[in-house]
């Protein structure tokens, strides 16, 4: 599997609409790093500012408003450049305004450029819910995205499916379809009717399905980031590639080699800096399952 720049030729822009943090790799800055390594010229737009992740249970920071958003964006607008944005990313929304904000930002985007992806990482929690309740409300009923890369427990959360085997999943990738989402991407899935230890990741695009076995790390502090940086990863291979089992691979191949490298440094922050996710030749890719 060669990954080709050259193939970067117009449309090189990804507007990547999310949380950012002064320390540590969550939200924007586990994306932003991946992407412009892979070749493209990232738009990060920032919901919050914090000194870290929440996961530290104590933090400092503000939670911007929709305004502050809009007009950031109406910034990048007014500067003409739309034609190079080539994909919108979003992940953590601190409330439903801004939810509003980012889906109105995508139909604009798509009436200057109608092939432009929107990819929605529609970040609730896991194993329980942290956003607000009206944030979790807003993505039961407005989900609209290209894309969608949630875990086991927001798939289920947002489909109102209980994810017990590969029917089950089957069922609830094709609930995402029925609303309109072309790709749906489910990650961290537990399968007992294929394994009872390890995890999996799933991709659909409502006619070809197809599962990978993933590694589960077993840190001693949960650490944070990792749906952040599949994610990003996801969308700049899927742009590249245009096939949902490729993609499906590369950002299992990426994100596991961050984990491996947060495992042996012995820390809670993803090691996002210490993949080199520039290399011209995956040979070895994880092994799929077409289902």
């Amino acid at each position: 599997m060669s990954i080709d720049n050259a193939n970067f030729e117009e449309a090189m822009g990804i507007l990547s609409i999310q949380s950012h943090v002064v320390y540590g790799y969550v939200g924007n800055k586990a994306a932003l790093y991946p992407l412009q390594s892979m070749g493209y010229d990232v738009w990060p737009v920032n919901t919050v500012q914090f000194s870290n992740h929440t996961g530290y249970k104590k933090w400092r920071g503000d939670i911007f408003s929709r305004e502050h958003i809009r007009n950031i964006i109406k910034g990048i607008e007014e500067l003409g450049i739309l034609s190079k944005c080539r994909a919108i990313l979003s992940g953590y929304m601190g409330s439903d305004e801004i939810c509003h904000e980012v889906i109105d930002t995508v139909h604009r985007f798509k009436c200057n450029n109608s092939s432009l992806l929107y990819l929605c990482d529609p970040v609730i929690g896991s194993p329980n819910c942290y956003v607000e309740p009206e944030v979790l409300n807003f993505f039961k009923t407005n989900l609209v995205a290209d894309i969608i890369t949630p875990n086991q427990f927001e798939a289920e959360i947002l489909s109102g499916i209980k994810i017990r085997d590969t029917k089950t999943l089957i069922l609830t990738s094709q609930y995402f379809h029925n609303i309109g989402i072309k790709v749906v991407v489910i990650t961290g899935l537990k399968l007992p009717d294929i394994s009872d230890t390890d995890l999996h990741v799933f991709a659909s695009d409502g006619e070809d399905s197809y599962i990978i076995k993933t590694k589960d790390y077993n840190f001693p502090i949960v650490v944070h980031g990792t749906g952040d940086l599949f994610s990003a990863i996801y969308l700049g291979s899927y742009i590249l590639t245009k096939s949902i089992i490729k993609s499906l691979q590369i950002s299992v191949y990426y994100t596991d080699k961050a984990l491996c490298h947060t495992l042996e440094a012995r820390t809670r922050e993803l090691q996002v800096t210490e993949v080199d996710y520039r290399i011209a030749n995956i040979t070895t890719l994880p092994r799929f399952t077409k289902i």
